[in-house]
Formats: structure tokens, sequence, C-alpha cells
């Protein structure tokens, strides 16, 4: 377990793997307004986080990081009772299936979804709200709302989101793709009846193996195209009111056949698989909260080497600090407060419309020290939004809260981050997204060409396979094997798009903190008026070993502004520094 500085020397029997080595686990929470959610709050010894900034002279930036793991995505969850296609062609129950079974997936090959074997590598359980979808065939499915089918339009949710989000969902004009349950057909026309086998492919697999007919086309399933002729129309889809045990499981094509159709799965992000959470969901569903985290922050502020100082600390740049979770533990008031009473400058930087709620505070804030706020708005197309960040709000709503923020008169940046290559970087996607952010009175706008980081690059690669395989040799070609950022060609294309359309909006570029990934602090800008060159001085004793240079989003080098001589690192306990 990475929580080394968190570690307080008692063991605890009932915690989580990776988390029995603490006694600061003070207890595990489920509640019903947030089903599917765990809750671990903990008595974090530390607040502040410190990031190198790619120096081991200086500086340093400091995060704070409230919560671990995200509540913004959503579940997908199944009855334990659904047939899952075993890669052997059996048909066992999802309860049975385990890690590191075989079943059948799909794969985009060519201008074809094949099924193809595929690996399941996480499984957990989960209380949601049952709906059932019924098929023309006679195939029925028991699903939470937030699960994904695969339909002739593309893959779609069991029911709309929740209050005013929007997402693709199922109706009853969509066919879901498979080979379903298996019907006996009716006599054709011409009066020759057929014979289908009850159970789908594996059935009619069992039933050729046995009868050992002279045509075995139909004998493999592994590499046969995803199509029927079954009946997979939708009859209906019932909410069933109640709340029911699913489970849900991770392969590693993404999918897998439940009932005889085509369904997603969840992925999880490498946050948690540092923590030795479990990879499958965990991210998502296994939310840790330092329910103390603004009375450890206020003893660290009060530190003589921090008042000495006064660091710029950012909010937001790991996990959103604003997430679903803080509605329900409120821990950013009282982090925001500690901050100004302390007179210590701070940024946040959140995809939360929750923000709204402490924006009085974040004014009174701004009367004593410099705040930086932004709103991360990448994709301005709802339908898009919302299959890469499920769970977020839409577009129009952050945009929403940028206007709140100017209104309460406070400066706000939009981050277009990151800009997804083929998908959102054409000129039209480009030109109405800065005419929104422009309308929502925004003071700057930054951008940034997509990053795909190990364990991202694995998710983003599934999402797209299932999404927009016609884009998986580009995105190979942009980002093969070992790298994170794309081409200089393709960031220096994309300035010159993106330029003259900022211009045209009359909008002005900000400057991103290349070490925290949050907006630069206006804290530091005013530094760099006042201190001039002098911040850029190395340490004495230490020639020529200044603040490393990185490239920006034009892919452009360029050096970070260094706003402090010196930092005793001692001074505070940082936490480990997720990605």
């Amino acid at each position: 377990m990475r929580w080394e500085n968190q570690e307080l020397g008692v063991e605890s029997d009932d915690a989580l793997p990776g988390l029995a080595k603490l006694n600061n686990l003070v207890r595990t929470v489920r509640t019903p307004e947030f089903d599917g959610i765990v809750f671990h709050e903990i008595l974090a010894k530390s607040a502040l986080n410190q990031v190198p900034g790619g120096s081991k002279v200086m500086p340093y930036a400091w995060t704070i990081n409230p919560y671990r793991g995200c509540s913004h995505a959503c579940s997908y969850c199944l009855s334990p009772e659904t047939s899952i296609l075993m890669a052997d062609g059996r048909q066992v129950p999802l309860w049975m299936v385990k890690v590191g079974d075989e079943v059948i997936g799909t794969r985009t090959v060519g201008s074809y979804r094949r099924y193809a074997r595929s690996r399941v590598s996480a499984k957990w359980d989960t209380r949601k709200r049952a709906y059932r979808i019924t098929l023309a065939d006679g195939t029925e499915l028991v699903a939470s709302g937030d699960h994904r089918f695969l339909t002739e339009r593309g893959w779609k949710y069991v029911a709309d989101a929740p209050g005013n989000g929007q997402r693709p969902y199922l109706t009853r004009s969509n066919k879901l793709m498979g080979f379903g349950a298996g019907i006996r057909e009716a006599p054709r026309p011409n009066g020759v009846s057929q014979l289908r086998l009850l159970g789908g492919l594996a059935a009619r697999d069992r039933f050729f193996r046995m009868t050992e007919p002279a045509i075995t086309r139909k004998l493999a399933l592994e590499g046969a195209a995803v199509k029927s002729d079954a009946d997979l129309r939708i009859v209906s889809i019932e909410d069933l009111g109640e709340v029911q045990d699913m489970i849900d499981i991770t392969t590693e094509t993404g999918d897998f056949i439940a009932n005889g159709v085509v369904s997603h799965n969840c992925f999880a992000r490498p946050t948690h698989k540092y923590l030795e959470l479990n990879v499958g969901r965990d991210f998502d569903s296994q939310i840790i909260v330092k329910v103390n985290v603004a009375e450890v922050l206020r003893r660290e502020l009060a530190r003589p080497k921090w008042q000495q100082n006064r660091h710029p600390v950012a909010l937001g740049t790991n996990t959103d600090p604003y997430q679903r979770a803080e509605g329900r533990y409120k821990l950013m008031p009282e982090i925001i407060r500690a901050l100004t009473e302390a007179r210590t400058p701070f940024s946040i930087l959140t995809k939360g419309t929750l923000l709204r709620r402490d924006l009085p505070l974040l004014k009174e804030a701004a009367e004593h020290v410099p705040v930086d706020v932004a709103m991360s708005i990448a994709i301005y197309d709802d339908e898009l939004q919302q299959s890469v960040e499920p769970g977020t709000p839409r577009a129009k709503e952050r945009l929403a809260t940028v206007t709140a923020v100017r209104n309460a008169g406070l400066d706000c940046s939009v981050f277009m981050m990151p800009i997804l290559p083929f998908l959102t970087d054409t000129t039209e996607h480009l030109d109405y997204a800065l005419e929104q952010v422009k309308a929502s009175g925004a003071t700057s706008v930054l951008y940034t060409a997509l990053h795909l980081k190990p364990g991202v690059k694995e998710w983003f690669n599934f999402w797209l396979e299932r999404e927009h395989p016609e884009l998986l040799a580009k995105y190979a070609e942009l980002y093969p094997e070992g790298r994170t950022y794309a081409p200089k060609e393709y960031r220096q294309w994309l300035a010159r798009r993106i330029k003259p359309l900022i211009a045209k909006h009359g909008m002005v570029r900000g400057r991103e903190d290349l070490v925290t990934g949050g907006v630069d602090s206006s804290a530091l800008a005013k530094s760099d008026a006042i201190g001039g060159a002098a911040r850029a001085t190395p340490r004495a004793g230490r020639p020529g070993r200044g603040r490393a240079s990185r490239i920006d989003a034009d892919g452009e080098r360029r050096t970070p502004l260094v706003f402090f001589e010196e930092t005793d690192a001692a001074s505070v306990a940082p936490e480990p520094t997720l990605f």
C-alpha cells in the first residue's frame, strides 16, 4: 500500500485490501442517495501534496486532494442470473463467472465486428435500480439504467440520464445486436419450416458438434461476424421500481455476450491501481474521503516555513474536488476558509457545477488572496461528451457555472482539454465551442491535444474500439507504443487551426501550470511582474539548475515561472503523487 505517509501503525481487519494496514480508516459508508458507491472515510495525516517541478533544486508545486477516486463516472450492472457466453460455447450465469475466465466478446476487424475471446479481468457486486428489457424473440434482460447495450445505431444506455442529464438511451425503435435466446420460427411463406434451437449460438454449436453436419460453416463462433436473423427488436423497457443485487465484469475486449446480446462493461483508471484497490470498478465506486482534511490543512498552513513562503495551492488537478461526493461531505468550504485565513493563493479546476454553492466564499477569499477558477469543458457535442465522460454535467450546465462565477466578480478560465484528434479538432467543433465559451463570459481559454498516459491509454483505446473503430489506425499512428503526447507536428497543426478562431471570438489564451496541470496562478504572474528575472536565479552553489522546461500545447518548449527560491520539503509531509 503506497500510503506510507498516512500510516499510523495499526492494522484494521475489516478494511479493503490495501487499506488494512491503516488505523486511520474511520468507517465505511453506504448511503441510498449514492447507490452503488462506497465511501471509505479516513483521517489523513497530511493535506498538502508536494509535486516536483522537474528540477532537484526548485520549485515545487502544491496540491490538495480531499478525495481519491471520482463519483462522476457511472456504473454498469446486470442481474446475477444473466447468461454469459463462455469461450468454449457454454452459457453460465453471471454469478458463476470468475476473474481469469475466458468469455466471448467482440472486436472490430476491418469493416466488421466479430466475436472474439476475451479474458475477465475484474468482477464486482452492487445494488442498483432494476429495469427489464424484453426483445421480440423472447429474450429478457434485467440491468441497471446505466448499463449499455449495442444497438444497430451504436451503444445506448438502458435509461436516460437522471435529472436534467442527456445521453443516448434505448427505445422501442431500437434493435440489439447479437443472436438472442433463440425461438422456434414460424413456417416461411413458401411452406418450408425451419427450426431455431433455443439457447442461441451456444446451443446450436453443441447441436452441430453432436450431429456433425456436412456444412460446417456455422460450427465456429470465434471470428464470426456479429450478425443474426434473430428478431432482437425491443418490445418493452420496464422500470421494475426496486433496487436489486447486480454484478458486472470487466473484460479485455470491453464487452461480453449477455443473454445472447452484446453488452458493454466498465473500466478503471490508474489512480486506484496505485492505491492497490480493485481495478474494475473501484475508481468510480470506492471513494476515499479525507474527512479531517481541513483540520490537518490548518495545522500545515500555520507552520512558520509555510507562512514564510505561502506557495500557491492547486485543487482539482488529480481528482475533482466538486465531484458528487462533495455534495455529501462538504469538505471544500472549510478548505477555502483555511487557505484564505492563511493568506495562501489557490486555484480550482473542476467539471462540477457544485462549485456554485461556494461562490460567496470564493468571492470573499478573493478579497484577501489571489483566487483562480477554471472549468474543464472539453467536448461540446452532448452525445460524444456523455460517451467519453459519462456521469459529468453537460457542456451547457458547465458553461452556466462559468457565467455564475463571472457574475460573482471572479475571473474564470475554460480548459478545452483535451482536444480529441479527428473527433473534436474540426474547425466546426472548435468554432462552435469557442462561440459558447465566449458567450459564457469566460476570461480566457486554454487548450491542448489529448495525451494518453499508461493505463489511461488502454481505457481510451477500449472506448475508441467500441465507439469509433474507424479511427483505431489513425490513433495508433499518433500514439504508438511508448508515446504519451501527440506528435509535435500535430500540435503545431492544431495551433494553426485554433489560434485564428480564438482571435475571431475575441478570446484570450490562458496559461497552464505545467507542473500541476491546473491554471497558472495569478500569484505567479504578479510575482513575475515584481521580481523579474531574480526568481529564475538558481540556488547558490548549484549553478545552472533551474526549473526544467517542457513542451507546451503548440509543441514549443516553454520554461515555467519560478516563484520561490527555496522550500523545505520536510516541513510538510507530502502525500504520494498519483499521476
